[in-house]
């Protein structure tokens, strides 16, 4: 007979119970008069909720029909429960036992019945986001409240004009399963409940997981063999869902279940860990094998978002899956994470060496920004959003080489994207010399270091590189816009006489030759120049207005000693010709870059407006490059 307390009968002789004193506390406690009232009063409740029996009762809710009734059905097995444990001590082989037991049996049953309809019918009450969500002080209350119930004695009459205690629905129904739970673990039928309990609750996980998008039949070669769009499609839907699956479903279901079996330790860490084991290992399993998966620098950033999003989470990972039992699950999250950094750092190693290996032999037309600069710092501006965690990555990572412009007290994640930057310098002093032009190599330089100064001071690069490292790049630009000037109008002032006084003595005709002279000199660099290209507004202005005040000032001292004998009159390209050549190196058209052959000119000398963009935070970009969307930066090969 299935009872935990239904032992072989001793041998009369050896029994203590069997001459036991009338005396005893036992006979005070429990009367066999008292007992055998206790059997009838629970058999007559038991037999009417037997579900066994088709009646109207027994194929009804006791605990949505009669809610007190239901309290007094927990009463009557808790009552039965203590006289089987009469029974036992006076007498194992009596008929008492056996009726008494049998009455258990039944109880057990509807209590299985009513702990499955309570579970399956009160989903809306059980989802994991109103279990996560619900307040501590209120379901300690409750419990407090549905102690007192136990020990109810009255009737229905006495409590038909007590109105139901007001609880939030999911605290009246967990409070209901916990009572249950405890009902049939304290009669030996905990293997019955929980049987119960894991069936239906891990139908619930799984079908969130399901809803979140999870798929548990992929394996790591199919993950592997999968295009990196479908994979990335995959990525962006698992990086919300990690997080509402660790902080509401796993969590909500920790909290249920230890709130359903908080009388019993290995139950409830049974319980959890079969229910949601098999989806947590599988969740973090998928971040595992991206981590795996073939490493290209356009999948640092969507490696980095998964790194994020469970190093974000990981406390909550830590006090949900605490129990020994789902020391596979945590196991499975840290492996994620040691994967996606290890990951991460391959990618930004072969990053390191995409640059390097950079052999891109095409000057960029009119000296502006290289296709390499934009592509690494819109790539190193992006990895600054990433900082918090790209600290983690790279910590026992440090840079051998010796980075020049870097203070003491660097980072090793500061060190590491200066030395990418240092790296991106070096292939550009390089291409610089590919101009047969010398002035138009020191502009190319002092567009792209412009370029990088720019991306920094507008991103997160400016506190990871630093003030000082900014301050020192932007004299290094004034320095080569300095060459550039001094080497694009060398040959036009050396056309005019080194000692300025000797102007006076000169003739007339010795005059009008430097005139033609410096005429011909300034047309020759005025056309070359024209095209070229200044991308920022800023550093365009400064050159425009260097190489004005350049030549005005060397021609206007010529000019006030020359003028007299010149008289005023014009003879080829003179002294009233001057003024608009030299101002026309302001016009807005001039360093905008190379005209496109047989493209006609507007007639106004301002350009139609190009629309702009704008950067993060709104602030704008003169280069029209790759800025800040809601998507991460998709970036692509280099050239």
């Amino acid at each position: 007979m299935r009872t935990p307390f239904f032992k072989p009968s001793p041998s009369p002789s050896r029994s203590p119970l069997r001459f036991t004193p009338a005396s005893s506390p036992m006979r005070h406690t429990f009367s066999e008069s008292h007992v055998d009232e206790n059997v009838d009063n629970a058999e007559s409740l038991i037999a009417k909720w037997d579900p066994s029996h088709q009646t109207s009762s027994s194929s009804s809710s006791l605990y949505r029909d009669s809610r007190q009734e239901a309290k007094r059905f927990l009463k009557s097995v808790k009552d039965l429960q203590a006289a089987m444990h009469f029974f036992i001590k006076e007498d194992p082989a009596s008929d008492k036992l056996v009726r008494a037991q049998s009455l258990m049996q039944t109880a057990m049953k509807r209590l299985e019945k009513e702990f499955y309809l309570i579970l399956s019918t009160n989903r809306q009450y059980l989802d994991p986001e109103s279990v996560s969500n619900r307040s501590s002080s209120v379901s300690e209350g409750y419990e407090d409240e549905l102690e007192d119930d136990l020990n109810f004695t009255g009737d229905d009459s006495e409590s038909s004009g007590t109105p139901e205690r007001m609880s939030p629905p999911s605290s009246t129904v967990m409070a209901d399963l916990k009572a249950i739970a405890d009902c049939m673990i304290s009669s030996g039928y905990g293997k019955e409940c929980v049987k119960v309990y894991k069936i239906v609750r891990k139908s619930i996980v799984d079908e969130a997981l399901y809803r979140l998008g999870q798929d548990r039949t992929l394996t790591h070669s199919q993950i592997q063999k999968m295009d990196w769009e479908v994979l990335e499609t995959k990525i962006k839907c698992w990086l919300p869902s990690v997080k509402f699956a660790v902080t509401t479903v796993f969590h909500g279901e920790r909290i249920l279940c230890d709130h359903v079996f908080a009388s019993s330790l290995p139950i409830r860490e049974s319980c959890f860990g079969e229910i949601t084991r098999e989806n947590a290992i599988a969740l973090f399993g998928f971040a595992e094998c991206v981590g795996k998966c073939k490493t290209s620098p356009e999948k640092m950033f969507r490696a980095l978002d998964m790194y994020e999003a469970i190093a974000n989470i990981w406390p909550v990972i830590e006090s949900t899956f605490s129990y020994d039992s789902s020391s596979a699950v945590r196991f499975q999250a840290v492996n994620a994470l040691v994967k996606l950094g290890d990951a991460t750092r391959v990618m930004l190693a072969d990053f390191e060496a995409a640059i390097q290996k950079d052999a891109s032999k095409a000057a960029v037309p009119g000296g502006g920004v290289h296709p390499l600069t934009r592509y690494v710092m819109n790539y190193l501006t992006f990895l600054a959003d990433y900082s918090e965690i790209l600290t983690d990555v790279v910590a026992d990572w440090p840079v051998k080489a010796a980075i020049p412009d870097l203070g003491s007290d660097a980072s090793p994640l500061s060190a590491r994207l200066t030395w990418l930057v240092l790296l991106v310098l070096c292939k550009l002093d390089a291409k610089a010399k590919r101009y047969k032009d010398v002035a138009l190599s020191y502009l190319f330089l002092a567009n792209n270091l412009q370029y990088v100064v720019f991306k920094v001071r507008q991103s997160g690069l400016r506190y990871l590189l630093g003030e000082d490292w900014v301050a020192k790049q932007e004299a290094k630009v004034r320095q080569y816009a300095a060459n550039y000037e001094k080497m694009a109008w060398s040959k036009v002032l050396d056309s005019l006489p080194e000692a300025q006084p000797a102007a006076a003595e000169m003739s007339t005709s010795q005059v009008k030759d430097t005139f033609r002279r410096f005429n011909a000199a300034f047309e020759e660099a005025y056309k070359k120049q024209v095209g070229w290209l200044v991308a920022d507004p800023k550093l365009r202005d400064e050159v425009k207005g260097r190489s004005r005040r350049s030549c005005c000032r060397d021609i206007a001292s010529f000019t006030t000693r020359a003028g007299r004998p010149l008289g005023g009159t014009r003879s080829g390209r003179g002294l009233s010709d001057l003024p608009p050549r030299i101002w026309g190196i302001t016009s807005p058209t001039c360093f905008t870059g190379p005209r496109v052959r047989g493209a006609i000119r507007p007639r106004t000398p301002r350009p139609p407006p190009r629309p702009r963009r704008t950067t993060k935070g709104g602030v704008t970009d003169p280069y029209g490059s790759n800025m800040y969307t809601n998507e991460r930066l998709r970036c692509t090969e280099m050239e």
